[in-house]
């Protein structure tokens, strides 16, 4: 009989938390999944998944509060880590958001905002799109990652954000969409993944790629491409 794997999903106060924990335990029945702060309790889990929704300054203003920024850095070094929305871009450098803001700065990069006018390029007119980016869109893979295992090429996803991220280099950049322009929205860096959609809210898509991560160990080949 195979270990029970367990996932620590972080909770400082930033997201619906319990949303993601509920897909993760209707993505694998046999996972054990706990929302907490507990820094003990996030560095024994076999898996860490770090949520978020609302506003850069406050998330990291909660994360340094609750004495967590080592435990999630030690996390993302050591085990596979999953980011989601906040998550994902709090594992950059710096955030343009509430007139700048440093992040973790795990995976080099910034943080930026979408322009005002942001417009379709693929409109006839001079249509405006409406900023926060909200709803489904196309998620194209960019690499072969045990995460995408399953999910078909160009696959829609749910989104919720004004704010996208800008990777220091294309590497780590694992799937992308457009919204007024192209733009990165998974990473993938050694044993982490991160997504700017909410996998919880993606119907049977998001409960797949949440199947693979809770079946990773953490390691993909980043010379495949795909």
């Amino acid at each position: 009989m195979s270990r029970q794997i367990s996932i620590a999903v972080i909770d400082y106060g930033m997201g619906n938390l319990h949303s993601v924990a509920k897909a993760l335990e209707h993505a694998d029945s046999q996972a054990e999944v706990k929302v907490t702060a507990d820094k003990q309790v996030i560095a024994s889990a076999d898996r860490v998944l770090l949520p978020g929704v609302g506003a850069m300054r406050d998330c990291m203003g909660e994360m340094q509060r609750l004495d967590l920024v080592d435990t999630i850095k030690q996390a993302a070094a050591s085990k596979p880590f999953l980011g989601i929305c906040i998550g994902m871009q709090a594992l950059m450098t710096h955030s343009e958001e509430n007139g700048g803001v440093d992040c973790l700065n795990i995976i080099p990069g910034n943080v930026e905002r979408f322009a005002d006018d942001l417009s379709d390029p693929t409109a006839s007119g001079d249509e405006h799109l409406k900023i926060p980016h909200m709803g489904w869109n196309q998620v194209h893979q960019q690499i072969k990652h045990p995460l995408w295992q399953n999910i078909p090429q160009n696959q829609r996803f749910y989104f919720v954000h004004s704010y996208f991220v800008v990777p220091q280099s294309p590497d780590p950049v694992a799937g992308s969409t457009v919204y007024g322009h192209p733009l990165c929205v998974a990473l993938a860096a050694d044993n982490i993944f991160a997504t700017q959609f909410h996998p919880e809210k993606s119907a049977d898509a998001g409960l797949q790629l949440f199947h693979n991560f809770i079946n990773w160990d953490g390691s993909y080949d980043s010379s495949t491409c795909s």
